[in-house]
């Protein structure tokens, strides 16, 4: 009778223990939001052309955390987000009717395209974390497909001034993500394997061959 009592109680405990253990796992969800803030490379340039200003970027977003492995430190993620980014260049964009043109202009004022778009990005996550540590390295590197919901275009020149709807970009681009760092702070960078016009917008001949580059920080958050 003894022995099937203490064999009644070590189950009990052992079953609690999963059931304590299965409740740990099931809530360890590292990092289900994200807002990140970036300097906005543009490469290929035409020829003259060249970079100004500030060009700066804008995420936000959400995540599912999906562990890999029973302890968290391997997951993929998924999300949703919006962002929202900045090109300032020589190049300035007018329009005609319906007709976009491009040209050079080292004596602009202030010359930019702004781009808005809804981001799904996708991420292999690893992190040396753990359920009740929320201090760790993490290292997570993926992939992000966007669609443009909008384009600006608009440029300053002394006291003239313009701004238009831009549809020379491709409407869907996609990218390498990578990002690094320990706690708050990530590094965080994007690299486009798309460019970021459509084929159609040219200046002096030249096909516009535009490609973001962004490096920036990241913060998560639970």
């Amino acid at each position: 009778m003894r022995i099937v009592i203490l064999f009644l109680l070590s189950t009990l405990y052992t079953n609690a223990q999963v059931a304590n253990d299965s409740v740990v796992y099931k809530r360890y969800l590292e990092d289900q939001f994200y807002l990140g803030l970036s300097y906005n490379f543009i490469l290929n340039h035409p020829e003259g052309s060249n970079q100004r200003n500030l060009s700066y970027g804008l995420q936000a977003g959400i995540i599912k955390d999906i562990p890999l492995n029973r302890t968290g430190t391997k997951a993929i993620g998924i999300g949703v987000g919006l962002a929202l980014n900045s090109y300032y260049s020589n190049l300035v964009a007018d329009i005609s009717g319906e007709t976009i043109s491009y040209s050079i202009n080292d004596d602009i004022t202030r010359s930019k395209l702004e781009t808005r778009l809804l981001e799904f990005p996708l991420e292999f996550r690893w992190r040396n974390s753990t359920a009740e540590e929320y201090k760790f390295w993490r290292l997570y590197g993926g992939i992000k497909a966007a669609y443009v919901l909008g384009a600006r275009s608009k440029y300053d020149l002394g006291d003239i001034s313009s701004g238009f709807k831009n549809t020379d970009l491709n409407e869907f681009q996609y990218g390498l993500t990578f990002s690094f760092g320990y706690n708050t702070f990530n590094i965080n960078a994007y690299y486009s394997l798309t460019e970021l016009f459509n084929g159609s917008a040219s200046v002096n001949g030249e096909v516009l061959q535009y490609r973001p580059l962004r490096i920036g920080l990241i913060f998560y958050i639970l």
